[in-house]
């Protein structure tokens, strides 16, 4: 199955896919952060495996690495705001500084959309 480059895609579906979907999965992610912490880690683990999968899309690892940082923030965000609104006490521990998770997720981001892209054969710099 061929995929069809990020770059390729209409500017909607690049927004859906770059900002909403990471968003709304964030969202979801913070509101099982205080639920439950199996839940928490089994979410993050699809989200890492998501960020794989969108490297595919991408020929190179510049562009590649810019979706995940914009991805991983974006869902960093959307998983503290959602956390934040349900009030619920952490299942996982977010550190002395939670919103350092927005950059950690946003560097991680980088690294799992550029280990997809790597993975598609798309090893030039």
């Amino acid at each position: 199955m061929e995929t069809i480059p990020f770059s390729r895609r209409s500017r909607k579906a690049q927004l859906l896919l770059a900002i909403g979907i990471p968003l709304v999965f964030g969202a979801v992610v913070g509101v099982a952060l205080g639920a439950a912490a199996l839940a928490y880690w089994i979410l993050s683990a699809l989200a890492a495996i998501g960020g794989v999968l969108a490297g595919l899309e991408h020929p190179d690892a510049r562009s590649a690495s810019l979706r995940g940082l914009v991805i991983g923030a974006v869902y960093g965000i959307g998983l503290l705001l959602s956390h934040a609104v349900t009030g619920a006490d952490a299942e996982v521990s977010l550190g002395s500084f939670p919103p350092l998770l927005i950059a950690i997720d946003a560097a991680a981001g980088a690294v799992l959309v550029t280990t997809g892209s790597w993975l598609a054969g798309h090893r030039d710099a």
